[in-house]
């Protein structure tokens, strides 16, 4: 296995794919990168989160081997509880392919993790999405805490809603209370969907940061010009767990 992991790994690095794989759309300029993330949210058996998570953290190095791993959390609060998040980077396509069909020939990975642990799962759910371009990925300056926002948008996709949106961001990282992670536009699963990732160093300085957001008038004003084009929104609070690389 190990041969067969660093042959991929060799591969992917060497990889020239024709034709390029790039971004369709973008939240401003278009995006001319094929580079894609990969949101898989896992919904765990209630009695059996812990052992899930216990159970990837002795086999991540299998998974890991083959693609990056940018994150990975618990959810805390907003929605079904017993949910694991995570996300995967992607050069593009044909990249995510190649490593699906490695794990599927790793036996290691297959027999170690995969097969013991689908027994604990309810339901599995990936998007794909692209980093927008006036967005790029962020590292938080310690631990904390993750909110992951996610704005249903009106069709009609960036070039209707684009603009206004990066102005009500941009207004809330100008406050500084929070750290922006990445902004992601949806590929594949809901269209005119965006994921915003904001760090915090805990669920108390975001809650007085919000306090903060909403009585000043730029925020305000920023905000009032993007819900025209808001259908509608929901968060998450993710803990990041002792394995993500974002912590």
């Amino acid at each position: 296995m190990l041969t067969l992991r660093s042959g991929l790994t060799r591969a992917l690095a060497a990889r020239t794919l024709t034709p390029q794989v790039y971004s369709s759309f973008s939240t401003g300029p278009r995006q001319y990168d094929g580079t894609f993330y990969e949101f898989r949210t896992y919904y765990l058996k209630p009695s059996k989160m812990n052992e899930f998570l216990e159970n990837f953290k002795k086999n991540a190095h299998l998974r890991t081997a083959y693609s990056e791993l940018i994150g990975y959390w618990s959810v805390e609060f907003g929605g079904r509880m017993n949910k694991a998040f995570h996300i995967w980077k992607y050069d593009n396509f044909a990249h995510r392919i190649e490593v699906r069909k490695a794990l599927a020939k790793d036996k290691e990975w297959q027999e170690q993790f995969l097969i013991p642990n689908l027994a604990l799962m309810d339901k599995q759910e990936s998007e794909i999405a692209y980093l927008v371009p006036w967005c790029k990925l962020e590292k938080p300056p310690k631990e904390g805490v993750y909110e992951l926002v996610t704005f249903q948008m009106k069709p009609g996709g960036p070039a209707l809603w684009g603009d206004t949106f990066k102005r009500a961001i941009n207004a809330h990282v100008n406050l500084g209370y929070s750290k922006l992670i990445g902004v992601f536009h949806t590929e594949y699963g809901a269209l005119n969907r965006v994921h915003v990732l904001w760090w915090n160093e805990s669920a108390d300085s975001r809650a007085a940061g919000r306090h903060l957001a909403h009585e000043d008038p730029r925020v305000v004003a920023a905000v009032r010009e993007c819900v025209n084009y808001l259908v509608s929104q929901q968060n998450m609070l993710l803990i990041p767990t002792s394995f993500s690389p974002l912590k």
